[in-house]
């Protein structure tokens, strides 16, 4: 369950937007600068967060992204179904097309418990926990310090 590069961008992006007041737009631009992600790619990963109902979409002069549910009800585990697809945490370590307990491959008994353990985080795992613990500054969004996320100075926060 390594995660792909449109779901790093996807969870970043989401978390960048949890920092920033509740139902206020975000532009692609805004997001894609500060993640430093290409924005056209970023652009059609955030349609897809739209389609998948956890964005709202505003087009025009006040427009860009807002999430859809209060970033306390999105987790992980919402997200990466919609960017890995819905059998990401049924699929074979191995990549074997049939594994189960029945048809089991060599590490299946021993990936099984594992990936139940990090499905269960990655449903713990909220926005809103993850934008708190980058907007104290203690951990870092891709290259932005979580302090210029909120506007504050490094000194404002400690």
């Amino acid at each position: 369950m390594i995660l792909s590069r449109t779901s790093q961008y996807a969870i970043q992006a989401l978390i960048y937007i949890a920092t920033k007041p509740s139902g206020e737009p975000v532009l692609n631009r805004e997001i894609a600068e500060h993640l430093n992600v290409p924005p056209a790619y970023l652009a059609k990963i955030m349609q897809s967060l739209c389609k998948g109902n956890l964005l709202y979409s505003f087009r025009g002069r006040l427009g860009g992204f807002c999430l859809r549910e209060g970033a306390e009800k999105t987790d992980l585990m919402q997200i990466l179904v919609l960017t890995e697809g819905v059998g990401f945490t049924h699929e074979c370590v191995l990549g074997l097309k049939i594994c189960s307990d029945e048809t089991a491959c060599p590490m299946h008994f021993k990936w099984k418990p594992i990936k139940e353990k990090v499905v269960a985080m990655l449903r713990e795992q909220t926005l809103e926990k993850l934008a708190k613990a980058v907007l104290t500054g203690k951990y870092r969004l891709a290259d932005v310090p979580g302090a210029l996320l909120s506007g504050h100075s490094v000194g404002e926060l400690v």
